[in-house]
């Protein structure tokens, strides 16, 4: 999933896409200068947490770390390897970082785990990792032939080609239209369906080749690489993505103290959208109409940070293809949830 289209969460300036300890320090973290501003009040204070919910290979949290000073860090992913390679990129930093693995909507057990009440910064970056979309067996890449994997823990869960070759047809139209966006799910599913029969999926050449030659010519003069959809769709599927992010939003503005701030990163209209629904409904008001006074209660919990969803400047694109499509929001914690 290379390109501008794609929701890649670190830019690797090594278009060989090999040496991945040699290349974390040219991992350029999405709009980080942004997101550290956008951080930054609710963690200058001495003993502020601020949590990286989607660590990766640990750009922002290593930007994170060296901007406070007086900051611990918190960082949670599902990725063993990606664990592993920022565990050596933080390890300068000592005690200072906790590396967590676990999904970002675990992060309530987590911080009970760490004795850890209230936070006052909350990052994610959502979306598949550099590293993930570098490593040709991950399968995520469709510019290159893998195993249709696309786990992001690989330790757990069903993978793109059991999804494939197992899910019934109108469960995988479903997926497409509704993780993917894409208009022609049902002539794709069924080329998909034709050819597992002669032989099950494996790898994702043999994919992205039934796609192009599913479409129509008028569908693949637009919107970039015509299997982009599909990968979007398989892989938001196989690691719960949405749901995960549905239970997670909520669950770190609540974890936020007074005064603290969150910040996301998505690539995709759906992550937005939730995201957007979340942020609009903690800045809204809660009160019945016509009430000419609002109780405390009713009043909002959140002050949105950002007029709408910001986007990188075309400097940034320029630099980093991987950035085109980010979008990010921002919130303060204004008050206290009064039941």
């Amino acid at each position: 999933m290379r390109g501008p289209e794609v929701n890649g969460r670190e830019a690797h300036s090594n278009k060989g896409g090999g040496g991945r300890r040699e290349g974390q320090s040219r991992h350029v973290p999405v709009m980080l200068q942004r997101c550290l501003d956008l951080l930054a009040p609710a963690l200058e204070r001495p003993g502020a947490v601020v949590v990286d919910c989607t660590l990766g290979l640990g750009g922002h949290s290593e930007a994170l770390l060296a901007r406070f000073p007086e900051a611990r860090l918190v960082a949670l992913d599902r990725d063993k390897e990606a664990l592993r390679l920022s565990g050596e990129r933080l390890a300068p930093y000592g005690e200072r970082a906790t590396l967590v693995h676990a999904v970002y909507d675990e992060l309530p057990e987590v911080l009970d785990r760490l004795g850890i009440p209230r936070v006052q910064g909350v990052l994610f970056d959502l979306g598949v990792s550099s590293m993930q979309l570098d490593e040709a067996d991950r399968g995520f890449a469709y510019a290159q032939d893998a195993p249709l994997d696309m786990r992001m823990d690989q330790t757990t869960g069903i993978s793109a080609a059991e999804v494939l070759n197992t899910y019934p047809a109108g469960e995988l139209v479903r997926i497409l239209r509704m993780y993917g966006e894409e208009k022609q799910a049902k002539r794709i599913v069924s080329a998909i369906v034709r050819e597992r029969e002669k032989e099950p999926f494996a790898n994702s050449g043999r994919l992205v080749e039934l796609i192009r030659d599913a479409l129509p010519q008028a569908a693949k003069r637009t919107g970039g690489n015509p299997a982009k959809r599909t990968f979007q769709a398989l892989r938001i599927e196989v690691n719960g993505e949405l749901a995960v992010l549905e239970r997670a939003v909520p669950a770190a503005v609540k974890a936020l103290d007074v005064g603290g701030r969150i910040a996301v990163l998505s690539y995709h209209s759906l992550e937005d959208r939730l995201v957007k629904q979340v942020f609009a409904a903690g800045a809204a008001t809660t009160a019945p109409a016509g009430l000419p006074v609002v109780p405390e209660r009713y009043q909002p919990r959140l002050k949105l940070l950002t007029r709408g969803a910001e986007l990188p400047t075309e400097e940034e694109v320029a630099e980093n293809r991987r950035a085109a499509p980010a979008r990010l929001r921002g919130a303060q914690r204004i008050r206290e949830d009064i039941e």
